[in-house]
């Protein structure tokens, strides 16, 4: 996967996004995800401040909707995804002015934002039908392929105009249940489509939430030398397919380290391609090309632990094949130390 994010921001049209297909899948990407800011036409989505729950593609940036960039995405071999995040909504939105009384918030109380936006109640039955819809509008649109589910902010003032008042304290469970048919129900209408369950810092790593996704975004810090800890901690609990590791510049980590230390889970690309200095973006397309010949041994083979990160120089593990006819090792050197011998796990005579 290459996301768009890095290259353009809140700032794109048709065009812009258009004009990274090309570049995309000269590097080996397979798919593109448009991330925030497609949407909103009363309140557009140029910043972070409005248009959350206003779910109609912007028709001044793309005229022809999301199918059309899907089309010519699928022109050139590449798959298109879509960012959402329909449990939110901005104040700012023709939403939010129709319906304030479907998020959750308390009486009398000046309202609390995170990152400029509100929870929807879903407790609600109107806010779990207006999510649906949203969610079945958008998968539904020919050629959509991936969707990333976010999530940017967590509950607090709880209070919900629809529960009486001797149920207020349901509120936390109902919103998860509700929550989790609204998965259900996405799953199942869209068996075909891969999702990723996101949230800021990780919020969205349970095991409740991964029956119906295909992976999860385990943290928004991408520092390769902090994910090799990070991953290596998640692999007790969660297999190498379902971990997100996406390759970006946060710490200006060499190229080559970052993209080994994602290619380690389920590898993308959060770059600006056009910033990429030649040596970068050839280190890049290599490990693109790489990891589709091991990906699957990475994702479906037996992990090794073999060096722990939390009290050594380096840190290794191998992933062996399911026959054992393939294996792939990964070695990160975390701080200066001695270049010893690794001693892998389980080869074949």
């Amino acid at each position: 996967m290459l996301n768009n994010w890095y290259a353009t921001g809140f700032d794109f049209d048709f065009n812009r996004i258009v004009g990274l297909y090309d570049p995309a899948r000269e590097i080996g990407a397979e798919l593109l995800l448009l991330d925030d800011g497609w949407f909103g036409n009363k309140y557009p989505r140029v910043n972070d401040q409005a248009a959350l729950g206003d779910w109609q593609p912007n028709r001044k940036r793309l005229p022809g909707g999301l199918a059309s960039l899907a089309a010519e995405a699928a022109k050139r071999r590449l798959k298109f995804g879509i960012w959402l995040e329909p449990e939110m909504v901005n104040p700012k939105s023709e939403l939010y002015e129709q319906h304030p009384n479907w998020v959750i918030a308390q009486p009398k109380r000046e309202l609390e934002l995170q990152r400029n936006q509100l929870v929807l109640d879903l407790t609600r039955p109107e806010v779990q039908r207006f999510e649906w819809q949203v969610i079945s509008n958008i998968l539904s649109i020919p050629g959509i392929a991936f969707a990333k589910w976010d999530c940017n902010r967590f509950i607090s003032q709880p209070g919900s105009s629809w529960l009486p008042p001797e149920h207020q304290s349901h509120l936390f469970i109902d919103y998860v249940h509700a929550l989790y048919a609204l998965m259900d129900s996405t799953a199942k209408a869209f068996p075909k489509t891969e999702l990723m369950l996101c949230a800021g810092g990780g919020g969205r790593v349970d095991y409740g939430g991964l029956r119906y996704f295909h992976e999860f975004w385990p943290s928004d810090n991408t520092d390769p030398l902090a994910r090799v800890q990070m991953q290596w901690d998640y692999s007790y609990f969660f297999p190498a397919i379902s971990i997100t590791s996406h390759v970006t510049r946060q710490e200006d980590r060499p190229a080559h380290f970052a993209c080994c230390v994602a290619m380690s889970g389920c590898f993308g690309l959060d770059l600006d391609l056009a910033k990429l200095s030649p040596e970068d973006k050839a280190i890049c397309s290599g490990a693109v090309s790489a990891y589709q010949h091991v990906r699957d041994v990475i994702h479906l083979g037996d992990l090794y632990r073999l060096e722990t990160p939390h009290d050594s120089a380096r840190c290794a593990l191998n992933f062996v094949s399911t026959h054992y006819s393939h294996a792939v090792m990964f070695v990160f050197q975390m701080k200066d130390g001695r270049a010893l011998p690794v001693r892998l796990k389980v080869l074949t005579q």
